[in-house]
């Protein structure tokens, strides 16, 4: 799920073999979630049966999530007389504070929450027994789910802490419009070199800019090293100067320097500049889809989507913005009925498919992605089956690396993207220095 502020990558995401949770048997073994500073695991779910599911559930959740699950929420509690399922919204802004309050005072907390995928594992680095091990009822859904949003519910030891929801394809959105006066072929742009030489015709021939970046809090740079394979640490060490690091860096100063960027402020500003056809382009996640519906009705039939260029011809064509997890916190006493409503939510087709048509939530669960409506062509998109675009790159996202230092580094890497977009400093110089002073804030070693 995508909320209307940027992210720090809103939702990226592993294990092995168990037996259907519909027909083991439920075990809970260990104890609530400690306060601050407490590092031993949490809990673990062995096995789950029909008869235990019972009792009354809270959930924490926001934004089109929780519609969602307030939604679906009485289908369950029909499949399961007795059960309640109390959905509450408790707002973006919030959301986290909350969490890391009750995670830090070992109460508080509702039986599940829902959380942005590299939150998460921000959450997992400080508070590894703030959440309930599913590891052997996640099992029989290894393979099933995203590659890299199935990283971001586990840890570095490959213990399944939640469940991925949904995730956040990216691809290249085109006005199909401006494209065709500056006779540029939006299914031409193979490389990122060849994206750069057909801004630079846009530009002579209609005036208008290429792409639209926040000039304050962007997370484009973080696209373009997920692309590579490569998050801002690797093996644990800080990665934010290495050579892909830097080629993603020299790509945007690229842009810069050619006078193609234009450079708003927050989602708003963001959403004028492409609504107003101040750029003609943006390389964004599957959610950006509801933005142009709800938010461009009057430019319907006039944007396209192509998947994003590559590095090297060949290369990976895609990457990821957005995702976010359910899980079950230590805190519950009801752990039983908690994972079956997980399961309920996020590996069923059905209703993974009926959230990417009710709230525009796009699946993670690999088998929901197989359903007609996916391949369905889009009135908005010219007849475009866009679903089927993403659904198609959905595989190819390549995995990286969560630490608990991922606010760090985000705010660091924010403050290096002003340096070089908006005061032309030298990408290499301006992420060496990023990287020592991420180094000296976290006491990590930086790779190699």
């Amino acid at each position: 799920m995508q909320t209307k502020r940027t992210q720090w990558t809103r939702r990226s995401v592993l294990v092995a073999g168990a037996a259907s949770a519909a027909t083991a048997v439920l075990g809970a073994s260990g104890c609530a979630a400690g306060g601050s500073g407490t590092k031993k695991n949490g809990p673990k779910l062995a096995g789950a049966s029909s008869a235990a599911i019972k009792g009354n559930l809270t959930v924490w959740s926001w934004d089109v999530a929780a519609t969602a699950l307030k939604r679906l929420a009485p289908e369950f509690e029909r499949r399961h007389p007795g059960v309640k399922i109390n959905v509450v919204d408790i707002g973006y802004d919030n959301a986290y504070d909350k969490i890391t309050v009750g995670l830090k005072s070992g109460k508080g907390l509702p039986d599940i929450t829902t959380v942005e995928g590299p939150r998460f594992q921000s959450f997992l680095g400080n508070f590894p027994s703030g959440f309930y091990d599913l590891s052997a009822l996640a099992a029989q859904y290894n393979g099933k789910y995203d590659p890299a949003a199935w990283r971001t519910a586990s840890d570095d030891k490959g213990r399944v802490l939640a469940l991925p929801w949904d995730t956040g394809p990216c691809a290249l959105y085109y006005r199909r419009d401006h494209f065709q006066s500056a006779g540029v072929d939006p299914n031409s742009l193979a490389t990122w070199d060849d994206y750069v030489k057909a801004g630079e015709q846009i530009k002579a021939k209609t005036g208008k800019k290429l792409l639209t970046l926040d000039n304050a809090e962007d997370n484009t740079f973080l696209l373009l090293l997920q692309q590579q394979g490569q998050g801002y640490f690797q093996g644990g060490k800080v990665a934010v100067s290495s050579a892909k690091a830097l080629r993603a860096m020299q790509l945007l100063k690229t842009l810069r320097d050619k006078g193609l960027i234009d450079f708003a402020r927050g989602w708003d500003g963001y959403v004028t500049s492409q609504k107003t056809g101040k750029s003609v382009s943006a390389p964004y996640a599957a959610w950006w889809s509801g933005t142009l519906t709800t938010e461009m009705k009057e430019l319907k039939g006039k944007f396209g989507v192509v998947p994003l260029p590559a590095f090297d011809a060949g290369g990976v064509r895609t990457s990821n913005n957005g995702g976010s997890v359910l899980t079950v916190t230590s805190q519950t006493s009801n752990a039983q009925t908690a994972w079956a409503f997980v399961q309920f939510m996020l590996a069923d087709p059905g209703n993974q498919v009926s959230m990417l048509k009710e709230e525009g939530l796009f699946p993670a669960y690999l088998p929901a992605l197989q359903d007609p409506y996916v391949s369905q062509p889009s009135d908005y998109f010219g007849g475009q089956p866009v679903n089927k675009t993403f659904a198609d790159l959905v595989k190819s996202i390549p995995p990286i690396e969560y630490t608990k230092d991922g606010a760090k580094a985000n705010e660091l890497v924010w403050a290096a993207n002003a340096g070089v977009l908006l005061r032309g400093k030298d990408p290499k110089k301006t992420l060496d220095s990023t990287a020592e002073q991420l180094a000296s804030a976290t006491s990590r070693e930086i790779a190699s």
